[in-house]
Order: structure tokens, then sequence, then C-alpha cells
């Protein structure tokens, strides 16, 4: 039994929750909501929640300029740590070069969260 409500352990590791199965805590994929472009089952200390993040109707303009941008115009969001949608957003969609080295597969030309 979990000490956290809803959440179930399964047997390969991972967690359900609500129905939707997570990789683990903190790990983010694909949204299932159609208007958003990821998600993730966030844990700080004893609190858990389910975030959605992204705009799936924007483009992808990741360049620098744009991901200054964003982080100026979201940084007292981001700040608020993992129980926020910014703080997912950042880390994720806005990494940048020097964000995660996570290559995506060879037949796919643009970074993607997990599969659906």
């Amino acid at each position: 039994m979990s000490k956290y409500p809803g959440v179930k352990r399964l047997p390969s590791g991972g967690i359900e929750y609500r129905g939707t199965k997570f990789a683990g805590f903190n790990k983010p994929k694909r949204s299932n909501r159609p208007n958003k472009k990821g998600m993730v089952l966030a844990k700080e200390g004893d609190n858990i929640r389910l975030i959605h993040f992204g705009q799936k109707g924007y483009g992808h303009n990741y360049s620098p300029t744009a991901r200054k941008s964003f982080k100026s115009r979201h940084a007292k969001n981001i700040s608020k740590g993992k129980m926020s949608a910014a703080y997912w957003a950042d880390k994720v969609l806005w990494a940048g070069p020097s964000g995660s080295k996570k290559s995506p597969p060879k037949t796919q030309t643009h970074k993607k969260l997990g599969s659906k």
C-alpha cells in the first residue's frame, strides 16, 4: 500500500496514478490532454501533483532568443520549483543545447517527450 492516496506501485517499478502510468515521480512524458505537450507526476517532499505543461498549438521556435524571452517572462514561476508547470516546461521544452543530453530516435528529427 502506498502512503500517497491514488498512487499504486506497479511490478515493473513504475507508478499508476488516476489510471495513467508513469515511469516514476518527476519523470515527464507526453500528455494525454489534447492541448498540452507534456505531463509529469511531480513529487516534492510528501506532496505529489499531476502537472500538464506546454501549449500544443505553439510551434517549435526554441531559438536562443525565444529561450531567453521565455525564461525572463516566467522566471518567477520557474523559481517555484518542481510543483509548477513553468519549471517543467523550462526543463523539458526550453532546456536548449546545455539542457538534457538525451537524444531522440534516429528516425525523429526534433525533440519530443516520451511516446504515448
